[in-house]
């Protein structure tokens, strides 16, 4: 089962302020944890919405609006993608997660992953299977 879990952006981590360095330990630390228990896939940290553009879909129609976007609460600032074998895993591995942004209020969110078995049959579906990365 595959998780990923979802750093919500700050004020702070929208204006580009970086971590301290307390901080990046704590979140090295953690991660070399996951590393080390072989359930670690991918993680980042996201620049700011000002660097970034949202596609928008209309009746077939696609625009481009430019960042940054005005709803912090609801931006993604980083995230970690972790395989384990359970739901309660992976609520275990997002409870060790460090604070994401210490003196200001902060979440996570932690999302299952759909796995390509759970689409059911398709054409489509066999297709995006030989992908390099997705042949699960």
């Amino acid at each position: 089962m595959r998780f990923m879990i979802l750093v919500r952006a700050t004020p702070d981590s929208e204006a580009g302020v970086m971590p301290e360095e307390s901080m990046l330990a704590s979140m090295t630390t953690y991660h070399e944890a996951l590393a080390k228990a072989g359930v670690l896939l991918d993680a980042n940290g996201l620049q700011p919405s000002s660097k970034g553009w949202r596609v928008q879909y209309d009746n077939g129609q696609r625009s481009v609006v430019d960042g940054p976007f005005a709803e912090t609460k609801e931006l993604i600032a980083g995230y970690t993608m972790i395989q384990v074998r359970s739901r309660e895993e992976a609520m275990q591995w997002a409870l060790r997660f460090p604070e994401p942004f210490i003196g200001q209020p902060c979440s996570i969110e932690v999302r299952q992953m759909y796995e390509l078995d759970e689409l059911g049959p398709s054409e489509a579906v066999e297709r995006f299977r030989q992908l390099t990365g997705n042949g699960r």
